[in-house]
Parts: C-alpha cells; sequence; structure tokens
C-alpha cells in the first residue's frame, strides 16, 4: 500500500486564504477520568481527545460540485462512492515549464509514453512533481496544472474522478494572473460533474497503471470539499 495523503499539521503549507489548522487538546488522559468521576474509583488515566479546526481545503481533499456551484450544490456527501475506487493511472507532466496549462495533446502524449489507453472510471493522477517541496513557500508557484479542456477529455472517457500532487487543480495564481484565465479547469464543474483531488503525495512510488487506487471521502455534508485518506494497492 502506498500512502497518497500529505500530513497534517499545523505548520503545513496552504493554499493562500484557506483556514489555517488547529490542533488543541481538550482533555488530557487524568482530566478526562477526573471530570467523568471515574477517579474518585481510582481511575486517573482514561481518554484523551482533541478539537481540530480544519478548512475543506487543507491537506489532501477532494473537491465537491459545490466548491464551484451553488448553495444548493451537492457537498461531498454527494460523491459516488462508486468514482472512487478503481484502476488508476499516473500521467508524468514533470517536464512540462511552470505555470502550464496541461492540454489535451500533453495528455495524449503522456498516455502514449507509458503504452495506456484510458478506459471508464479510471482514476487518473497528475504528477507535477510539486509535492517533493511541499513545506517550502515554491510548492504554491511551482508546478503545472489542468486546463479546461483536458479536464473536459478525461470526463468524456468518463473519468470523473481525477487527482493532483499540487495545490490546485489549476495552474498556480501567478499563471491566472498573467494569462487572465482563473480556475477554468474547476469551473468545468459547474457544467459537467466531476470531483478532483489536491494535495496527493508520493505519486512517484507508483507504477504508471496496474494498481488500484482507494480516495473515499469523510461524509461531510454540505461543504465544498472534504479529506481524503488516498491509498495506492499494487497487487505484489
Amino acid at each position: 500500500m502506498i500512502d497518497l495523503s500529505m500530513p497534517v499539521h499545523a505548520e503545513m503549507k496552504l493554499f493562500p486564504r484557506i483556514e489555517k489548522l488547529r490542533m488543541e487538546m481538550k482533555e488530557s488522559w487524568s482530566e478526562f477520568a477526573a471530570g467523568i468521576g471515574a477517579n474518585e474509583y481510582g481511575e486517573d488515566h482514561l481518554t484523551a481527545h482533541y478539537a481540530v479546526t480544519l478548512s475543506d481545503h487543507a491537506g489532501t481533499h477532494i473537491d465537491a460540485i459545490k466548491h464551484m456551484g451553488h448553495e444548493n450544490s451537492p457537498g461531498p456527501e454527494g460523491i459516488p462512492l462508486e468514482y472512487c475506487f478503481g484502476d488508476g493511472v499516473v500521467l508524468d507532466f514533470r517536464h512540462l515549464d511552470y505555470g502550464t496549462a496541461i492540454t489535451v495533446p500533453d495528455m495524449e502524449r503522456a498516455l502514449s509514453r507509458i503504452g495506456y489507453k484510458i478506459k471508464p472510471r479510471d482514476i487518473v493522477l497528475i504528477r507535477t512533481g510539486a509535492s517533493d517541496y511541499n513545506d517550502e513557500d515554491r510548492y504554491l508557484t511551482d508546478h503545472v496544472g489542468m486546463s479546461a479542456e483536458a479536464t473536459k477529455w478525461l470526463i468524456d472517457q468518463d473519468c470523473r474522478v481525477t487527482g493532483i500532487d499540487a495545490p490546485t487543480y489549476d495552474p498556480p495564481i501567478w499563471a491566472m494572473f498573467e494569462t487572465r484565465k482563473f480556475w477554468l479547469a474547476h469551473k468545468v464543474m459547474q457544467t459537467d460533474p466531476y470531483w478532483h483531488i489536491e494535495n496527493l503525495v508520493n505519486l512517484g512510488d507508483l507504477p504508471p497503471h496496474g494498481f488500484k487506487l482507494s480516495v473515499f471521502p469523510v461524509k461531510w455534508v454540505g461543504t465544498t470539499g472534504a479529506p481524503v485518506r488516498a491509498v495506492g494497492m499494487i497487487d505484489e
């Protein structure tokens, strides 16, 4: 099993304007024992617990349609589970210049290099290489991203769950301002239902294809995204 999920901690790099993560122990082992009254019976070490404040876009997460939709669009609870487990494919775009929007011909060339033809419900992962430095500021700037055309092309193959090892599925913000094109791949979900995962890691530990992928989201209701514990499974 290959863990494809970013560690979640207070100092992790977050996309601009994302709420900072907070983790706070609310009761220690002894405090819980005392609080419930069990210390009167000799118990001084029971169960501790934390309170966690976490954005729906921190760490490895999947974007729901509501992220680019409207108030009544489905959140993570509306993501079809049958699309969240299946055959995985890794396409490598590390050779492209930072800021590039991946095109359909780029996708076709990447598939040709690995000798693979996409089939319905494959889960396609976009390798940018950015996860190699996801604890550095350049994680937010030095990567490529998907174009709307390439995203629609995947949907046409009935690949409706996809992912990337970068902080956004689109090119970085600086490239969006340079081209005056803002979150065009994200906007595809306004007309064509699909779901993408961001902040993946360890894509280099997977083969290009021939493995299973599990990307089930936490069943948060009505949010715009939800955490995913993404796992690649290689049959040896």
